[in-house]
């Protein structure tokens, strides 16, 4: 799990100081590939928290769902509607739904070993 995480870093600080521009015909398909990895992310997280964390499950769903998505998106454009908004609106609820569930285990977790120190 390290191992991504230095890789999320890496990836981040080489966007930041690597200037690449994206054309306009591209852009949705783009935004909608970073949509289907922070989702793949964020599901791994709260895999890790809950200890069944898988590396073959996550990268299968990685690259499925960004494969996906992309394919989505450009038959939307090839028949003029847009369906990379469906992709939004589905990686968005499941971001917001493992970020959820991610802070409810990482309070629970807080909250029964609190109790047990208090205890002893």
């Amino acid at each position: 799990m390290i191992v991504l995480i230095i890789a999320l870093l890496v990836g981040i600080l080489i966007g930041l100081f690597i200037p690449i521009s994206i054309p306009q015909d591209y852009s949705s398909y783009v935004a909608v590939g970073l949509l289907a990895a922070l989702d793949s992310i964020f599901g791994a997280l709260k895999s890790n928290l809950k200890g069944d964390f898988k590396i073959d499950i996550f990268i299968s769903g990685f690259v499925g769902n960004t494969l996906i998505a992309m394919l989505l998106a450009y038959m939307g454009d090839m028949l003029g509607i847009p369906l990379y908004q469906a992709a939004v609106v589905a990686f968005g609820v499941r971001i917001f739904q493992n970020f959820g569930e991610m802070r409810r285990s990482i309070l629970i977790k807080n909250k029964s070993f609190s109790k047990e120190e208090k205890n002893q």
